[in-house]
């Protein structure tokens, strides 16, 4: 039967009353669709996409519907309530895809339930008998299921009524049966299909400028040499700040002092010099050979390496003189400034993104597009973009669409700690990962709110997290006071609350002396080289060790939209839990946001989740020390001491997956 659209709501004339009558079945409010299709959903190869839409028609028929996909396949839709369907799909691989999906009257399954209903009044189906003939008789089977439909057609000239009511009846007629009125939703839903780590990921920042021993800087090579303990601690992303040459000109120093003494090193974020610009390595970093090197000794050792693409010029980048009209000039012809009032940023000039007649600067975008792809063949693959929101919106969204062509595995992070809308609207046009306001997330009503937000708001289709937990530029006035029991909640929570999550170095050493007044670093980074000592006593490497390797071991905490909160009797401690139904994996989380006082409270065991009563039972493994026991009941006491035990981690096991 041929598929049919659905008019979009023109003036009908007498020509057109045919069409518009046959589309009796509505489809409507359709998830996941962005801006009605205008972007793509996200989904992630190998990883089911979880489909819904209201769907019903007149009368008291039966109706069926699927989501089609690009390949021809169907996934029929099942009833959920109040004329909500939905399914599953998979797509196999990264890429763009589409979905849409049908509905029809379903003749067969509106005679059988029809039928059912007289037949257990007692009534006479002579009438109905004559109707199945007819509908088997139209009836077209696929190849290997001729048979059973001929004995159908048998059973029903005999008068067979139950066995054309069986259960084997309504499973073959459900895929073959005619449909009636088939109706498409008139929009190829787009979806972009990433690979798992664009989800599912941790990252870690360092400097490969301070890797070299006390006093000398650092070079790829020293940073091949720090690639264990990174996948020690269990992560799978090492991204590195900018990598290129640094400029002189307005060169910044200590602690972003306008004027650089003698052997200053400046901001790598002023990028471009005599030697070179983004597409080259500073000198005392290597060469590009030795880069290539390190990402070749990253693979073997898991990691991916991540760059900071950053759209900024120093004033000696030679672009400026080899495409002046690339830059923002004033009216007296003097080169702009980058400027964020009251922030200036002397040592960065601004790119030219549209020209005066208001088109976009094409060889500046192009240049732009093609350095992306000259990282991507040098074998990065992942970039974290640097302010994206004082670009323009269309500008990203065809880099992005530029370079996912040759790459469709490339991972873009929005670094944009700027307006909720703006942030989302980076998410919807290709970014895969965004940085989010968890930095400034502190107590539970804050933390449940917002985390509630992301994880079951429509951004949750198109909007991924990654909860770093400080960054160069970040230093959390949290972590200001409250020692190392607040590192430990706040890495734990960071973690286990989002896919993607990330920690700049020395977070494992607590650091967090601030600039005075400011929420930044005292001795910053980015202004000078950084040598420290991981052993270093007070570290937190065991935590983060053991997050990791949760998070590697567990299903549950792969998708970060499986979260649910729950109650605990004391404000200061947030518990949640990770919950996969697929692979019957259940975590619980409790953290103490007090980094001072320890909290003695009383929590309730969700044994409602499982189906069981308040007074069940149900097993529980305490993720910390290994031991495994049984909670009887739903009502518990716990006490967690920030000195000692700031947060607890159980594995449920409900009386189902125990046996």
């Amino acid at each position: 039967m041929r598929i049919r659209t659905m008019s979009r709501g023109k003036i009908t004339t007498s020509s057109s009353l045919a069409a518009l009558a046959e589309h009796r079945m509505v489809i409507e409010a359709v998830t996941p669709e962005i801006d009605g299709g205008r972007f793509a959903a996200k989904a992630v190869a190998g990883w089911p996409l979880k489909i819904s839409a209201d769907l019903f028609g007149d009368g008291h028929e039966v109706f069926s519907a699927a989501v089609i996909l690009p390949d021809g396949r169907e996934e029929r839709m099942a009833f959920i309530d109040n004329d909500r369907w939905g399914a599953e799909v998979t797509f196999d691989a990264p890429g763009p895809a589409a979905f849409s999906i049908i509905a029809w009257r379903d003749v067969w399954g509106t005679w059988a339930y029809g039928t059912r209903k007289k037949v257990d009044a007692g009534q006479d189906v002579s009438v109905e008998l004559m109707e199945a003939v007819a509908i088997l008789a139209e009836t077209k089977a696929p190849r290997g299921r001729a048979s059973e439909l001929k004995a159908l057609a048998k059973a029903a000239k005999k008068g067979d009524v139950e066995a054309l009511l069986s259960p084997e009846a309504a499973s073959l007629m459900n895929r073959i049966g005619p449909r009636a009125n088939l109706t498409r939703y008139p929009v190829d839903v787009p979806v972009w299909v990433d690979r798992e780590r664009a989800a599912f990921s941790a990252w870690y920042e360092l400097f490969p400028r301070s890797m070299g021993p006390e006093g000398r800087h650092g070079t790829f090579r020293d940073v091949m040499g720090q690639l264990g303990y990174v996948r020690d601690l269990g992560f799978d992303v090492l991204y590195f700040p900018p990598i290129h040459p640094i400029g002189t000109t307005n060169r910044k120093g200590r602690n972003n002092a306008l004027r650089a003494e003698p052997g200053d090193i400046g901001s790598p974020y002023a990028i471009g010099s005599p030697e070179g610009g983004m597409m080259d390595v500073h000198p005392e970093l290597g060469t590009l050979e030795d880069f290539d090197a390190l990402v070749a000794a990253a693979a073997d050792e898991g990691l991916e390496i991540a760059l900071d693409i950053a759209l900024n010029a120093s004033p000696d980048h030679p672009w400026i003189s080899e495409h002046p009209d690339w830059f923002e000039r004033r009216p007296d012809g003097s080169i702009k400034f980058a400027e964020n009032p009251p922030k200036k940023y002397e040592d960065i000039v601004n790119f030219r993104y549209y020209n005066d007649d208001g088109t976009a600067n094409a060889p500046f975008w192009e240049a732009v597009r093609d350095l992306f792809l000259f990282w991507a063949k040098r074998g990065v693959l992942c970039f974290r973009v640097d302010n994206p929101h004082t670009k323009p919106f269309p500008f990203w969204q065809w880099i992005i669409a530029e370079v996912r062509q040759k790459h469709p595995g490339a991972i873009f992070l929005s670094e944009a700690f700027t307006r909720p809308k703006v942030m989302k609207r980076l998410a919807k046009i290709g970014f895969n990962q965004s940085y989010t306001y968890y930095t400034w997330r502190n107590t539970k009503a804050e933390l449940t709110e917002y985390l509630t937000e992301l994880t079951t708001e429509e951004c949750s289709d198109y909007m991924r997290p990654n909860f770093f937990t400080n960054t160069p530029d970040i230093n959390p006035i949290f972590l200001h006071t409250s020692g190392r029991p607040g590192f430990r909640t706040r890495l734990i929570m960071a973690a286990s609350l989002a896919g993607n999550y990330g920690m700049y170095s020395g977070f494992e050493l607590c650091e967090g002396e601030p600039l005075p007044g400011k929420e930044e670093y005292l001795d910053s980074e980015k202004y000078e080289l950084k040598n420290r000592d991981f052993d270093a006593p007070g570290h937190i490497k065991d935590d983060i060790r053991l997050i990791n390797r949760i998070r590697r071991s567990e299903p549950a905490m792969r998708d970060f939209r499986n979260l649910k909160f729950f109650d605990a009797s004391d404000e200061r401690v947030l518990y949640y839990g990770r919950f996969d139904e697929a692979s019957g994996n259940y975590l619980l989380f409790h953290v103490l946001l007090d980094p001072l006082n320890p909290a003695h409270f009383e929590f309730e065991v969700p044994l409602w989740e499982f189906g069981l009563s308040d007074d069940g039972e149900i097993g529980v493994t305490d993720m910390l020390y290994g031991n495994s026991f049984t909670w009887h009941g739903k009502t518990h006491l716990l006490t967690l001491d920030p000195q000692e035990r700031p947060y607890a981690i159980w594995k449920l096991s409900p009386p189902e997956a125990a046996e």
